[in-house]
């Protein structure tokens, strides 16, 4: 059972969590996963649960998502972090679907002016590009995938909001995505860490852990920079996608209607007998 008392058994101690020294991540030291998970102390559950709503559901895209989920369930496979295996996936469950019902709702409310802000730190319209994009290349199943493309989970939910896509089925994709993501990626870190090979050998779970927070990542660069190089995209940014009426075509595609405003296009006539166009 999980109980306060385990939590703080496990964690008062001076011991790190990865006894084999801290993980090697993308960011600062303090965004680390276990870095992360040390500093909640007693409350550790609670701070791996609010860390993955705040990256769903409130437009921060800067935190570990995946290596968060894996590391905190290896960890619970080794006991270094004694919480219930189940309780911690239901609440995780619930974090993420919660997280992208929010994004939804900021998206029907106040979306279209969230996506015209411009470029800040924490904030770039080429993200917004390239979840269009997603949208573009795999329709209303966009919320399933984005679970695992940092970022794009990110803004999904909010563009579906902006679309007013189908509650009905944004709540269906919501519910596939929370459980692949929040519940598969945090038992397949607690798999991993119950193999005899990898308790023994905490390195290679070290190892695995980067390469499952790296590989999206990585494969979203490498598509940047072709993207770059065949003129795909100018300083990041998707001509395909950039443009509010771009962005409502897809919006009309994928969710059968437009919510983004779309900017004003020359009316089209036939022309003339002569092959002029008619006044």
């Amino acid at each position: 059972m999980l109980t306060t008392t385990a939590i703080a058994a496990a964690l008062a101690s001076d011991v790190p969590l990865l006894a084999a020294g801290p993980l090697p991540a993308l960011g600062p030291d303090f965004l680390q996963p276990e870095t992360l998970i040390e500093s909640f102390g007693t409350a550790a559950l609670f701070g791996i649960v609010a860390i993955v709503f705040i990256e769903t559901g409130l437009l921060f895209p800067f935190l570990p998502g995946d290596s968060l989920l894996f590391t905190a369930g290896a960890l619970v496979a080794q006991d270094s972090l004694q919480l219930n295996i189940w309780v911690l996936c239901a609440l995780l469950f619930a974090a993420a679907f919660a997280g992208d019902q929010v994004a939804y709702v900021i998206g029907r409310t106040v979306g279209p002016k969230v996506f015209s802000r411009p470029d800040s730190r924490f904030f770039k319209q080429k993200y917004i590009d390239q979840t269009y994009a997603y949208f573009d290349r795999y329709g209303g199943r966009t919320i399933i995938v984005a679970r695992f493309v940092p970022f794009v989970r990110t803004y999904a939910p909010v563009a579906a909001g902006v679309g007013k896509m189908s509650y009905r089925h944004f709540v269906s994709y919501n519910v596939i995505g929370a459980l692949l993501w929040g519940v598969g990626v945090t038992l397949l870190g607690y798999a991993l860490g119950n193999v005899a090979f990898i308790k023994d050998n905490i390195e290679a779970l070290l190892i695995l852990i980067v390469l499952v927070s790296v590989i999206p990542v990585g494969v979203e660069l490498w598509r940047a920079r072709r993207a770059e190089a065949t003129g795909a995209t100018v300083d990041g940014r998707d001509p395909s996608f950039d443009e509010p009426d771009e962005r409502a075509e897809v919006e009309r595609e994928v969710f059968g209607h437009a919510q983004t405003p779309t900017t004003a296009l020359p009316a089209v006539t036939a022309p003339g007998p002569d092959g002029a166009p008619r006044p």
